[in-house]
């Protein structure tokens, strides 16, 4: 009696099964020490690939990438934090040349233990144990934002919001904000420390006062005038918060505006080209005819 051969049933019919095929266009190269991270989120994972599969240049703020995914901006933030400390972002912030702060992000397919932000010196890197992310809250709109999504985001042009638990810096506003005025205002207020040290403020306040100043320098206050204006006669103590009396004083010390002149009378328009009848020779005059020469 024959015995009846039975097979063990194939491990692979129990797990993922791949049905590759080969790119020739369109793809990116993710190394498994991404894919396979034993630390991050699913959410950081599938990020860090998104951001490697972008072109050079490509916006990556969290409101970018919000609008772009379903996460929620506070999850986006998180899984940033996530790849910045594992080293598979770099994220430096610098100063523009016209006192704002910007900020540079590169991304690293293959991360190195210099830039991990979780790595302390003396120590190896890939043996420590990284905390986990703080959970982040579900952000619920209220039921007014719901109605108008527009004003569940502030407008690009909208002033900068104030701190939490800070008074917002009231200040004059200039009839006509052009650029050029606005960074001869951000520049003074940026160098006021140097006449008081006391007199140091942060990115947020210079552009919420630049536009007070300005509305100085549109009624013909020279920038010298107006540093003077807003150093002399600092209080020798208590002084907490020199923004809130840096807008106390452009408010209350607002000069009035400039007389008003006429316009100059503007030269005389010089006369048309003409060519003339015989020589074909340019010349001025009101009307087509003969040159001087050939008319005499």
């Amino acid at each position: 009696m024959d015995t009846q051969q039975i097979s063990a049933p194939s491990r692979a019919s129990s797990g993922v099964v791949h049905d590759n095929s080969r790119h020739t266009s369109r793809f990116t190269v993710v190394g498994n020490h991404l894919t396979q991270h034993h630390e991050l989120s699913l959410t950081a994972i599938g990020l860090a690939a998104h951001i490697q599969s972008l072109p050079t240049g490509a916006r990556i703020g969290i409101k970018d990438l919000a609008a772009r995914f379903p996460e929620s901006e506070g999850r986006i933030a998180a899984a940033l934090r996530e790849l910045e400390a594992h080293g598979y972002l770099r994220r430096t912030r610098t100063r523009l040349a016209n006192g704002r702060i910007a900020t540079r992000t590169v991304s690293c397919n293959q991360p190195s233990d210099q830039w991990r932000t979780d790595a302390l010196p003396g120590r190896d890197c890939p043996q420590r144990t990284v905390r986990p992310p703080t959970p982040v809250r579900p952000c619920i709109e209220p039921e007014a934002n719901k109605a108008h999504p527009a004003r569940s985001r502030p407008r690009p042009d909208a002033p900068p919001a104030p701190r939490r638990g800070s008074t917002p810096l009231l200040v004059p506003q200039p009839a006509f904000p052009a650029e050029p005025l606005l960074r001869t205002a951000t520049d003074l207020l940026a160098g006021l420390h140097h006449q008081d040290p006391r007199l140091l403020l942060s990115t947020q306040d210079v552009d919420a006062l630049a536009p007070g100043v300005a509305a100085w320098l549109e009624r013909e206050v020279g920038p010298s005038a107006v540093e003077h204006a807003l150093t002399s006669e600092l209080p020798a103590e208590g002084l907490r918060r020199p923004a809130g009396l840096l807008a106390h004083r452009l408010t209350a010390r607002l000069p009035p505006l400039p007389p008003f002149r006429p316009p100059a009378d503007l030269p005389p328009r010089p006369l048309p080209l003409q060519n003339c009848d015989d020589c074909d020779r340019a010349f001025r005059a009101a009307e087509p005819g003969e040159c001087p020469d050939c008319r005499t």
